[in-house]
């Protein structure tokens, strides 16, 4: 046996350790895109007008606001923490900026420079709790999601509307570039490319994955946590003020309601891209296939003429389908490397069997 394959064989060489990798864990978003496909064959036979240039742009237009959400939940689900505040604090923004537009006489663009800043105040508040009090994100954020919904409806009593936003703003929404792409849809891809640089090409994504294998490990290795975090939550409330100004601006009004269910959503999408619930693990472009799974699923279901409930149940289908597959693959892969370390390790001369 040559120097060469006496190296690649042994217990911890990366070619080894690539081996033991199930290929379904090494080729996550060819599966995503597997699902894609099926899902539009089976739709493009059973829904009117589903496999049309139009309906697609549809699709992107309808997933702006919860895309948005699932994009910055990836820095948060990475660094071993959640938000579930982000459905809530959207709808609070949105009355907010509603109020501040008819109540309060501030420009348009005023009033949302305001609402960028207020969805920063709701993350600040739950970077606060989690970093300087050392309390649970998912406590933090349960808790904040019902104070942010509480107080939209108390500031609406849960009846008031907003409504008569003038056509500019709506545009936002509404309106098309060209007569075919949705205005809203440059917005999206900023943050996404954004987003992605952020995770993927600087120190601040490193860090949260980082922390999210090991928060003690990361302040061992000179990482900030605790700013770290703070930046992700911070980034996710500010999103989360842009995107209530998009859905505004899309559905022509602000109630106290708005954003309801879309914390799951996001948190949906974002596993669904191969993001572990418990941190270190994800992409950007993952979330982003498994947000197209979900609207996909849903747009197709309408046109189908199907039950709008059953959206829903194929949806927790799904989520569960993925949360048990990566626990049983993730036992597959560690009796495996058990066992391939008792076979392996003896036959290295540098590391004899005690």
């Amino acid at each position: 046996m040559t120097t060469t394959e006496t190296s690649t064989s042994q217990p911890g060489s990366k070619e080894t350790d690539k081996k033991r990798v199930p290929a379904f864990l090494r080729q996550f978003s060819t599966i995503l895109l597997l699902v894609i496909a099926i899902e539009i064959t089976i739709f493009s036979n059973t829904a009117s007008h589903f496999n049309t240039t139009g309906n697609f742009l549809e699709i992107i237009r309808l997933s702006v606001e919860v895309g948005l959400l699932a994009l910055v939940m990836t820095p948060v689900i990475l660094t071993g923490g959640i938000d579930l505040s982000v459905g809530s604090l959207l709808g609070l923004c949105a009355i907010l900026f509603g109020k501040l537009w008819r109540d309060g006489h501030l420009p348009v663009w005023l009033a949302a420079i305001c609402t960028l800043l207020i969805g920063a105040t709701g993350g600040g508040l739950n970077a606060l709790l989690v970093t300087r009090l050392r309390l649970p994100p998912l406590i933090v954020t349960l808790g904040s999601f019902s104070l942010f919904r509480g107080l939209a409806e108390a500031v609406t009593r849960g009846v008031d509307n907003f409504t008569g936003f003038p056509d500019s703003f709506l545009f936002l929404g509404q309106g098309y570039f060209l007569g075919t792409i949705p205005a809203q849809l440059p917005v999206f891809a900023l943050v996404a490319v954004g987003v992605w640089l952020l995770v993927h090409r600087t120190v601040y994504g490193r860090a949260f994955r980082a922390i999210g294998f090991s928060p003690e490990g990361a302040r061992f290795a000179g990482i900030p946590v605790e700013r770290r975090l703070a930046l992700a939550y911070i980034l996710t409330g500010s999103v989360c003020g842009l995107a209530s100004l998009i859905y505004v601006a899309h559905v022509g009004q602000a109630k106290a309601d708005a954003g309801t269910g879309y914390e799951l959503l996001a948190i949906t999408a974002v596993v669904l891209g191969g993001a572990s619930i418990f941190g270190g693990v994800g992409d950007v472009h993952g979330t982003l296939l498994g947000l197209a799974v979900l609207a996909i699923l849903r747009n197709g279901l309408i046109l189908s003429d199907l039950p709008a409930e059953l959206a829903g149940i194929l949806t927790g289908v799904l989520l569960l389908a993925v949360l048990v597959g990566e626990a049983v693959l993730k036992k597959l892969f560690v009796h495996r490397s058990r066992r391939l370390n008792t076979q392996v390790a003896p036959l290295n001369p540098l590391n004899p069997p005690a």
